[in-house]
């Protein structure tokens, strides 16, 4: 799966070098900065609250429309996201806050329709998750009383999902871009109640990005 994704990348470059002849192909890179959590039906909702991750990686916009209103943009992203917690025990005398996250090779598809510099964006994302990463404190009465950073199983959890996204932004005309998007998953993070205690079961990513990105001039 990993060597597809990566096939993936290495296919929005191709494209854009065989196609040099073509009018409106552009290939781009693009990064930023990633405000994720979790929806869904979760057991303790005030037990999870909003993480900063990052992402990057290429996009190549496909015009549909010689003027440059319509065009498709496929997207191979490196994504980080996942969720803070904080849950208390024994009486509230211990305490127990962490930093879960996820790392994520995101694959959205959009429709892009551009207005002057204006920009509006949607569509489908296909999503592989790589690993989880748990890092947590444990402390009592204030004091800290341990540390812990450790990967995750990923047996009970669900590694390919699907979403949707839908953002806008501004573009230039020289192909500098900065975009604002939502990113909501359809398919539950946990497969079943052994992941978690249960909690996550109905658990599933949601993602506000911010990015600069840069389309390099086509031929």
């Amino acid at each position: 799966m990993k060597k597809s994704l990566l096939a993936a990348a290495a296919l929005l470059a191709t494209v854009a070098a065989t196609e040099t002849k073509a009018q409106g192909i552009r290939l781009g890179l693009k990064g930023g900065a990633n405000l994720s959590n979790l929806s869904g039906d979760l057991t303790n909702k005030d037990g999870y609250d909003n993480k900063v991750g990052f992402h990057g990686g290429l996009m190549l916009n496909v015009g549909l429309i010689d003027d440059g209103f319509l065009s498709l943009q496929p997207e191979v992203l490196y994504s980080q996201k996942g969720y803070k917690y904080d849950s208390g025990q024994t009486f509230g005398l211990y305490k127990r806050e962490g930093d879960v996250t996820y790392n994520y090779i995101d694959v959205p598809v959009l429709l892009k329709v551009k207005a002057g510099n204006l920009f509006f964006e949607a569509g489908p994302q296909y999503s592989y998750l790589l690993k989880v990463k748990d890092e947590s404190t444990g402390s009592l009465n204030g004091t800290v009383v341990g540390r812990t950073e450790a990967e995750r199983d990923l047996k009970n959890v669900n590694r390919n999902e699907f979403g949707y996204v839908a953002g806008l932004g501004l573009q230039t005309d020289m192909g500098l871009m900065l975009g604002l998007r939502y990113n909501g998953a359809l398919t539950d993070f946990a497969k079943n109640k052994s992941y978690n205690n249960g909690e996550l079961t109905n658990a599933r990513n949601q993602v506000f990005q911010l990015s600069l990105g840069y389309l390099l001039p086509g031929r």
